[in-house]
């Protein structure tokens, strides 16, 4: 056929762009399987790849995805600074892919992939189980490395880097019960979050050991839209204890209760559990869980680049330490 480009190869097999790819230029990297049917087609429309292609391939260049959803997060900023800073030292290229969680995730990946990506760090905590499962499912069948950094999800098979998010909200609200507190909240989000949904575990597990009703407070990460939510707060609700998702969140918490005239921390604890940049410009300075998101973000770097180099890996579940930073706003 003339003219063939690699398009007509991937539509014929069956198979992204950058299969077809990795066959002609890291065929150990594919499947037999795979590679002898895309080597078949390649034969059969008498596929050559140009010139500039193979030069460009010949360079070797790295370049790992990042697959996330949003870059407005502090916490966000910071994972990057952690996968950057490494990823200048192997001299790897980086593309950043956002992904929200209403786009059609399989056309999402599929664009992912067609960028030919090395490696790929999936940052975005913001899919559902079902969308999870569809984008590893196809990272899996293209047979690139991947690495769920800050994310969670049940698979003994993905490799990920985080901390024990359920334990850490376990601990926190077990310290705030022992200080006296009964009347404890934790703030989450309307949103479901991977690592919300172990915070929120720890913390039901706490409060029932303790025979106390759990108390869920769902807002925005929004201020602007959760200052509305703490409005009203205190006319319906007897608290002592306040434990949010985000530094934020219990930031303008704690903001909207001293304009209510409550003595922070005599009347009131609040925690957040990240510990960003924020919290030590409050007033009082927050009491957090400390979590180390640029560890979490350079570890992730380090295991990908494992992966990438097919090195023995002797864990792939890693989990970091964290610490409980107590400041002015608890007791």
């Amino acid at each position: 056929m003339a003219n063939t480009t690699i398009y007509d190869v991937a539509g014929a097999a069956k198979v992204s762009l950058a299969t077809v790819s990795r066959v002609m230029n890291n065929p150990e990297k594919v499947n037999p399987e795979t590679r002898e049917r895309v080597l078949k087609v390649i034969k059969e429309l008498g596929y050559r790849p140009n010139a500039i292609a193979r030069g460009l391939a010949s360079r070797k260049t790295t370049t790992v995805g990042i697959v996330m959803a949003d870059v407005s997060r502090s916490s966000t900023a910071q994972l990057l600074g952690g996968i950057i800073d490494i990823a200048k030292k192997y001299e790897y290229s980086i593309k950043v892919f956002c992904i929200g969680p209403d786009e059609d995730i399989e056309d999402a990946m599929r664009i992912v992939v067609a960028e030919q990506v090395d490696g790929i760090l999936f940052l975005n905590d913001e899919l559902n189980k079902e969308k999870m499962t569809l984008a590893l499912n196809y990272i899996k069948e293209s047979m690139i490395p991947v690495v769920l950094s800050n994310v969670i999800f049940e698979d003994e098979e993905i490799p990920s880097v985080a901390i024990d998010y359920e334990t850490a909200t376990y601990e926190i609200t077990k310290q705030m019960l022992a200080s006296g507190r009964k009347d404890i909240y934790l703030f989450s989000t309307v949103h479901i979050y991977s690592i919300n949904n172990k915070k929120e575990a720890g913390y039901v597990q706490a409060m029932k050991e303790a025979g106390l009703e759990p108390k869920i407070f769902r807002t925005s990460g929004d201020v602007s839209i959760n200052r509305l939510h703490f409005e009203g707060f205190f006319e319906n609700n007897k608290v002592d204890g306040v434990i949010a998702v985000r530094d934020s969140i219990a930031i303008s918490f704690m903001n909207t209760a001293l304009d209510h005239g409550k003595k922070i921390p005599e009347e009131l604890d609040v925690v957040g559990l990240q510990n960003t940049k924020y919290s030590i410009l409050s007033r009082p300075h927050l009491t957090c869980v400390d979590t180390p998101v640029y560890d979490i973000g350079a570890v992730s770097m380090r295991l990908l680049t494992k992966y990438m180099k097919q090195e023995e890996v002797q864990e792939n579940k890693v989990l970091l330490p964290y610490h409980i930073i107590k400041r002015g706003s608890t007791i």
